[in-house]
């Protein structure tokens, strides 16, 4: 399975600012719209992400507070990304490896999208459960030890 499958399932829906938004901007429309990271454009380019990893440094950081900085200050300037050719077991082990929970998908430089730890592990949920039915069903049809089928 690809990256590319996920996209097609997930859908294309993307929130995107510039690195110069006030953070307290960002944080609302996260909360919004129920989402746990921004990708950061500038000139049509990905030049960071922001997840509620850094929003809750930056609030250890101001004493609870997300203070009245900009984006660009507490991004992820070099934030880790894979394209849509991708295989799933390779994100798997980048998003562990590299404590990551969002990766920005890009194809040559174009932002195709934003998957997530749970986007890849429901993916997978979904993949196994596919394979766990088609071999039942296979098992199901076996011969009975001693019969033997016909081939038409």
């Amino acid at each position: 399975m690809k990256v590319s499958d996920i996209l097609k399932v997930k859908g294309n829906t993307l929130y995107t600012v510039s690195p110069d938004t006030p953070l307290t901007a960002a944080v609302t429309t996260m909360a919004e719209h129920d989402i746990g990271s921004l990708v950061i454009m500038e000139h049509g380019d990905l030049v960071g992400m922001l997840t509620f990893r850094e929003i809750i440094v930056t609030l250890n950081t101001n004493g609870g507070t997300v203070g009245s900085g900009m984006i660009r200050k507490v991004m992820d300037d070099h934030p880790l990304t894979c394209t849509p050719e991708t295989d799933v077991d390779e994100v798997r082990r980048m998003m562990l490896e590299h404590h990551v929970r969002y990766l920005p998908v890009l194809e040559n430089r174009t932002l195709m999208g934003v998957i997530s730890f749970y986007d890849v592990a429901k993916a997978v949920v979904e993949e196994q459960s596919f394979e766990n039915r088609m071999l039942k069903a296979y098992i199901r049809d076996w011969p009975e030890e001693g019969e033997s089928r016909e081939l038409r």
